[in-house]
Order: structure tokens, then sequence, then C-alpha cells
């Protein structure tokens, strides 16, 4: 009896035991089995139904998706208008031809052709037309029939062409500006697709056929914010078409440094670039941030440097109209007239007499040192926004030069000769007086931000650094406001909307065109008077006087901003 009950006990004992070990094996199976189905469907759920589509389905790609260009405020400089895409389906409409007819006659499209080429072809034909057109086609209801709604990356009314550059129509990569240097961050990977369904053999999978079919993107979509304002830029291109210039314009912001607005014209078609290759207009060079004889706008950097050797500059000298340096003689653009007579610092800068400063500058400043304060200013520098994507000149200062002749002093006091500077170059000059004698970092990038507006990584540089006396830079804002009281810029009119300062330019290239000189035409200033807000480089290419060519651009240009309260 012992015997038999010992052995029940180990019999239940032994059940037991592989009871337990085949719980244990069930257990890891299913925990094996949901560690698997995790792995297809959530780790790596999006690559396998990618590879499982392309084993089955012929598609067409419509678009690849990428991250917009916004300006200061958010507001997107890229896929701003709506685009329709009509995506035909063959195997629908080879067997009803009066829909394909009617949808090509409202189409403008050859039926014959369209009809010969759904012959051999499975994959859908999508066709681009305008919103009338297909609302038509939509009305009709056709099956073999779909309708897409996406945006133009860049249309006729784009903004900043040569900041926001353009992509590769190819493979969707961006080639020039911002597209390019920001491309990894735009980029995102999704895709939109126009596909048909097939078995292995290429039949048609009942129920599946055509479908049109949205792919995310492996990274989440990413937008590169500008300091640009898109309403200040809007004003500038306007100005500039309107007055037909061919130049540039640049906007800062005299107190931090951001560029607000900068424009080349003429500008380009940023959807078929290969019309602008072998053009003689150069429509794809950014004139903004090319350099340029400066002329009489480096007069700013004379008072600079003046007004640091000695307080009063109050003695008068007698300007005829010319002024012999060696054996060269340099004149002042009223010399038929016998130039402007007697004047003093202050009216010699508002109408901008050449004798007078070169008479200065040859006999009591050390060149050396004017050439140094027009570097600290910026000029034979980059500004900085080559490291944001925008290539961009130095400009020239004669800087290394052992030995300067008084011809050579001459040429540079009235910023002639080796003297070269960018539009961008010299907005900062002014925004550089005008707040105070604070040399801002330029920026033209801000951050690059997620969907929600969110900063991911910060780009913009805030730094300033003083390179003129106050005082100095104060005094130099009064005779700047003289040029628009009464001298060379008189023929601007802001005192209701706030006033305004600047100095005219007008620089001797060397060049000739048609057997007559070039003179590139400068107007530079800044706006309102007190608390000035903006800077504005106006640079207009061969437009010899500065204050008739750029001086009405920049009075529009600052009315239509301090009227909406930019």
């Amino acid at each position: 009896m012992v015997y038999i009950v010992f052995s029940m006990k180990g019999a239940i004992l032994l059940n037991n035991k592989r009871a337990f070990l085949l719980l244990l094996v069930f257990t890891i199976a299913f925990v094996g089995l949901v560690i698997r189905l995790f792995d297809i469907q959530i780790v790596n759920g999006e690559r396998l139904s990618k590879a499982a589509y392309a084993q089955r389905i012929n598609s067409i790609e419509i678009e690849k998706l990428r991250g917009d260009i916004l300006d200061r405020n958010e507001i997107p400089f890229t896929n701003r208008s709506k685009k329709f895409l009509i995506v035909l389906k063959p195997l629908f409409l080879q067997e009803h031809e009066e829909q394909l007819k009617k949808i090509c006659s409202i189409l403008g499209m050859d039926y014959e052709k369209i009809k010969s080429s759904m012959r051999s072809m499975l994959e859908p034909i999508v066709i681009e037309t305008d919103e009338h057109r297909k609302n038509i086609i939509m009305n009709l209801n056709y099956e073999g029939v779909s309708i897409i709604n996406s945006l133009h990356r860049y249309d006729d009314n784009s903004l900043a062409k040569h900041i926001i550059g353009y992509i590769n129509s190819v493979d969707g990569v961006g080639s020039t500006g911002i597209e390019k240097f920001y491309n990894n961050a735009l980029t995102y990977d999704a895709e939109t697709l126009v596909a048909v369904v097939t078995d292995g053999r290429n039949n048609i999978l009942p129920g599946m056929g055509y479908r049109i079919m949205k792919i995310p993107g492996t990274n989440k979509k990413l937008n590169v914010k500008l300091t640009l304002d898109y309403h200040i830029q809007k004003i500038v291109e306007d100005v500039m078409e309107k007055h037909d210039i061919k130049g540039a314009v640049v906007v800062e912001d005299v107190n931090n440094g951001d560029i607000v607005a900068i424009a080349s014209k003429p500008d380009f078609d940023q959807n078929n670039i290969a019309k602008y290759l072998n053009s003689t207009e150069q429509e794809l060079f950014n004139r903004a941030v090319a350099s340029y004889d400066l002329g009489s706008i480096f007069k700013i950097i004379d008072l600079a440097v003046m007004l640091e050797v000695k307080d009063n500059w109050d003695e008068e000298y007698f300007c005829t109209g010319s002024i012999k340096i060696g054996d060269r003689e340099f004149k002042c653009y009223n010399h038929e007239e016998g130039g402007h007579g007697y004047v003093n610092l202050e009216k010699a800068f508002a109408l901008s007499c050449n004798t007078y400063f070169i008479n200065a500058v040859v006999n009591e400043i050390d060149i050396r040192k004017l050439l140094q304060k027009a570097h600290e200013f910026g000029l034979d520098n980059n500004t900085g926004i080559n490291e944001q994507g925008i290539d961009e000149a130095k400009g020239n200062l004669p800087l290394d030069k052992k030995f300067f002749s008084y011809g050579d002093i001459a040429n540079i006091s009235i910023g002639q000769g080796e003297i070269m500077a960018t539009p961008i170059q010299v907005a900062d000059i002014v925004a550089t007086i005008a707040n105070g004698g604070i040399k801002n970092k330029i920026n033209i990038v801000d951050s690059i931000v997620n969907e929600n507006g969110n900063k991911v990584r910060g780009i913009k540089v805030e730094r300033g650094y003083r390179v003129l006396d106050k005082k100095i830079a104060d005094k130099i804002k009064r005779m700047m406001e003289n040029v628009i009281d009464y001298g060379t810029g008189r023929m601007i009119s802001l005192e209701k909307y706030g006033g305004a300062a600047g100095k005219t330019g007008s620089a001797e290239t060397g060049q000739y065109v048609n057997g007559q000189s070039v003179v590139h035409g400068w107007f530079a200033g800044y706006f309102p008077r007190v608390n000035p807000k903006y800077s504005v480089a106006v640079f207009v290419e061969n437009g010899r006087a500065g204050g008739t060519a750029g001086g009405p651009v920049f009075e529009e240009i600052a009315k239509r901003v301090m009227e909406k309260g930019y």
C-alpha cells in the first residue's frame, strides 16, 4: 500500500512538471510572436509596406514633398498657389471613347494621340490644368478620371527668388540658395504616387485597380524660417518693377542686423531655369550680393574718420568744380557750372562735393586709418550670409598696397578706383550709423522650425560691437538728414511719414557701352529720422545719378512700409 501511494504522488509530480514545461514553451512562443508582430507592424511596418507595394505596383511619382521656406512671421515663400492634376486611367477610358473625347476637348488635348498612347500602357496619365477646367471635369464624375489638388512650389508671384533658389526638376533636390544649403532639412521623403495595382502577371487586381497613394516621409517635416519679411519684400519688388530698375535693393533692421528684404532685378522663372542660361541680362545673377564701384557713398566713411581726427571742420573751402592732385584733375558733378563755391563739411556732404573731400583727405587724413575704418564697417569682408546659404562677394579695399600716391588717395576719398562694395554691405554701413555706431551681425536665416513653428535648430547669430562713437554717429545722421533737406536727395519727401536721411552716390566704372561711360547710381538711407527702424540700399546698374535713379525708389519703399506700419 505504501508503494502505491508513493507511485501516485510521483505521477502527479511528473504531470505537473510536464504541464509547467508545456506552459513555458507556449508562453515563450506567444511572446516571440507578439515581438515579431510588433517588429513587422510598428518598427518596420512602413518599410515593409513600401516593399510590398513595390512588388505589385506600377506607379508614377507625382511629387516629392519638401518643407516650406518661411518669412520671419512664418508666412510661406514656397507652396503658395494651388495646382490641379487630372489623372486619366487607361483601363477605364479605353472602353469609354466618348468620355475620353470630352475630356480631351476640355483640356485642349489631341484625342487621337491620347487614345493611341493608352493602347500601350497601364499606367495613368497625369495632366496639370487650371481650376476652371478641373471643376468642369470633376462635375462629369467619370470613373476613369481622378483629381489631385496640390501646390506649386513656385509660381509667377514668387518673391526673393535669388535667396530662395530653386530645385532640380529631375530629382527634386535643391540647386541654389536656401533650397540647396538646407536641402537635408527641407527633404522629408514624403511623396504622392498614382499607381495601378496588378498581380504577378500584370493583370489588374479586382477591387484594387488605380490608387492615389500618399507615402509618408521617413523624417518629420521641417521648415526654414528666414529673417525676411514677406510684406516688405513684396513692397520692394513691386516698387523695383514699377520703376523698371535693373539693380538691387536691400532693407536691413538697423537694431539687430536682420535682412528683412533683399531683391535683385531682373529675376527669373524658378520653373524654367534653362531659359536664362545664355541670357545677356544675367537674370540668374544676384546683384544684391555682388561687388560694385561705390562712389560717393564712401563719404560716410570719410566723415567717420574726419570726425575722429578733429571735432570742428567749420572752416570753409572754395569749390571751383575741380581740383588738381599731382598731374590728375578730379571734378565735381557740377564742374561745368563752376562748382559749389564756399562749402563747409556739412554743406559739402549734403551736396556731395568731391573737391572738398579730396582736399581734406589728401591733406589731413592718414589713408591707412581711413581704409582700416572702412574695413571695420564691413568692406572687404563677408557679411556672414554666406554661412547661411547665400553666396556673396567681399567687395574690395586696397589694404595691402605699400604705397599710395596722392592720386590713389584722391580716388579712395570719393569711393572710386579700387573701392568696391555690395548693396548688402552698403545697407549695413547705413544701419551702423542709424543705430548709433553698433555694427550688428547680419542674418538672413533665423532657424529651422517644425510644422508647429517650434524651433528645432537656431541659425541666427546675435552679436554686435561698436565701431564708432555715438556722438560721431549722431553728427553723421544729422548730415545725412541734410542730404534730403537741401542736398542731392532733396527730391525725396517723407516728412508726413516720419522723415528720412540718406546719401547719394554716382560711381564711375571705367567701362563704356555704345560709346557712353557706365556710371552706377546709389541711394542709401534710413527711416524714420527719430528712432530709425530700417536702412535701405538702392543700387541702379548704370543709373548714373544716384539721387534721380535710386532716390524715388527709396522714397516709395519707405512710404509704403511706414504707411502699413511694418
